[in-house]
């Protein structure tokens, strides 16, 4: 196993490096002067020259890049110059917001995919099957905005059972953090169960049909011990791969989630970046998220190899 790992972070090395690259060519290679761009109105001669100065734009693409990762691989990802705000203060600000609800709406979405997956699987072809696939389609088909407006109308404005927008921080008010992430935790789950569904439920039907789950028929066993023990654990690799995407995607995927029940997230704060041409900020954000991206799909390798030991010894 230690061999494993060994092996999956030496491959891991040169992906961050790469993502870091193009990262950092964000901002560089924007056309005409970067100072210019990030200071906009206020760029008089002596304040474009101070920032040309302080960025070393005066040197060459690949001491700049150098001198960045340097940077970053001290922990300093840069300051904003409109603010003057660190990006690690801006992203601890509001990574636990965007954190929150990533977890809460894929914790949704499994807890609606995998029993319908399960309960399509075990009687596939069946009118629950054919149903549930049809409203699989049919809520896939439906934009995030679109759904987010739908449940705000139905749950903020009818049915006066949940706020529309707002947050309060889960460590002063609990129950109000909670009542304020469901909607928009619900709105990116709807979007998110029925992939999950589809891929369980395939890889299940084709499960079912293995030698070994006709031998634990025969031998009596209960319907239920077969679909949760025997058949569930080896349908679960693509199940694992779907939700590490996704996990790592809401990353910093909820852009216009977070905007539309003004929540302070990293969505938020990558859209304010881009309005306000604070480069910056949005080239330190960009980099943590992909990095965490890359983190994401990492511990899903791990978990491959826990799933399944031919992985490990590599015998797959």
């Amino acid at each position: 196993m230690l061999n494993f790992v060994v092996r999956r972070l030496l491959a891991m090395l040169p992906v961050l490096l790469a993502v870091s690259l193009l990262t950092f060519l964000i901002a560089s290679l924007l056309p005409g002067d970067l100072a210019l761009v990030i200071l906009g109105d206020q760029a008089t001669p002596e304040n474009v020259a101070a920032l040309r100065r302080d960025m070393g734009l005066d040197q060459p693409l690949w001491w700049r890049y150098l001198s960045w990762l340097g940077h970053v691989l001290q922990g300093d990802l840069g300051r904003s110059y409109r603010t003057g705000q660190t990006v690690l203060q801006a992203v601890a600000e509001r990574i636990p917001v965007s954190l929150q609800l990533m977890l809460m709406a894929e914790f949704i979405g499994l807890v609606i995919g995998v029993p319908v997956a399960i309960a399509c699987a075990a009687r596939a072809g069946g009118a629950f099957d054919r149903f549930m696939t049809g409203s699989a389609f049919a809520i896939l088909s439906m934009p995030s905005f679109l759904v987010a407006i739908l449940l705000i109308y139905l749950f903020a404005l009818e049915l006066h059972w949940l706020p529309a927008t707002g947050y309060v921080p889960f460590t002063e008010e609990p129950l109000n953090n909670l009542r304020f992430f469901v909607l928009p935790a619900l709105t990116l789950a709807l979007a998110e169960w029925p992939g999950i569904m589809r891929v369980l439920r395939s890889d299940m039907i084709a499960t079912l049909q293995e030698d070994y789950i006709a031998l634990a028929k025969a031998k009596g066993l209960k319907p239920a011990r077969i679909l949760f023990v025997h058949a569930l654990k080896p349908s679960s690799l693509t199940l694992v791969t779907v939700t590490g995407i996704n996990i790592g995607r809401l990353l910093g995927g909820t852009l216009i989630v977070e905007s539309i029940f003004a929540l302070p997230g990293i969505g938020r704060l990558l859209v304010g970046a881009i309005y306000t041409r604070d480069l910056v900020i949005l080239q330190g954000v960009v980099l943590l998220v992909a990095c965490g991206f890359v983190i994401v799909n990492f511990i899903v390798d791990m978990l491959y190899a826990v799933l399944d030991p031919r992985i490990r010894h590599g015998h797959a």
